[in-house]
């Protein structure tokens, strides 16, 4: 599901440059959430946020097969998980860039992807796969990510966020309280 903003229309989505979504985090014991905001934030931005499944989104990046898929969080050394713990922090300033995606399909493993009737989704990273690989083992649910528009329907079919994604996420004007 492309993440709800007010009175929009994905051609008004730059309106909302100043927009910082709040990730809540369930089994972190540094902070509760993390802040993310766009990648692009141009006027004629052709690229759309995405709430997806942070789990669905992993399991189709670790299809990938460019020789980039990151280890587990678990196997990452000490100084790269306080180096991503300190980038994300809420306390910070700086708001760090939500991943940003793109995705395809190939032919599913077995019998039915080989005559080419199933089709699963390969996800690649082009930016923060250390982050969502971090915000997932921290517990998250739910992440929002930018994609190119021409992706974005496919992204959101293979790992759009549940409906009640949206209460968890919030969506807020940077330097505000208010939600989106």
């Amino acid at each position: 599901m492309s993440l709800p903003l007010p009175n929009s229309s994905p051609a008004a989505a730059p309106a909302c440059a100043g927009t910082v979504w709040v990730v809540p985090l369930q089994d972190h014991s540094w902070y509760d959430h993390v802040r993310l905001k766009r990648v692009f934030v141009t006027d004629g931005t052709r690229h759309q946020v995405v709430l997806i499944d942070l789990r669905k989104l992993l399991v189709c990046a670790d299809r990938d097969n460019t020789d980039y898929v990151l280890k587990p969080v678990a196997e990452w050394h000490s100084g790269k998980v306080r180096g991503i713990r300190e980038f994300l922090d809420p306390d910070s300033p700086r708001i760090p860039q939500m991943p940003y995606v793109t995705i395809s399909t190939r032919r599913a493993p077995g019998l039915l992807g080989w005559v080419g009737i199933e089709r699963e989704g390969v996800v690649a990273f082009r930016n923060g796969q250390h982050r969502a690989r971090y915000l997932a083992e921290a517990g998250a649910r739910w992440c929002p990510v930018e994609v190119h528009e021409r992706e974005a329907g496919l992204l959101r079919e293979l790992c759009g966020a549940a409906d009640d994604a949206r209460t968890a996420i919030r969506a807020t004007q940077s330097g505000s309280d208010s939600d989106v």
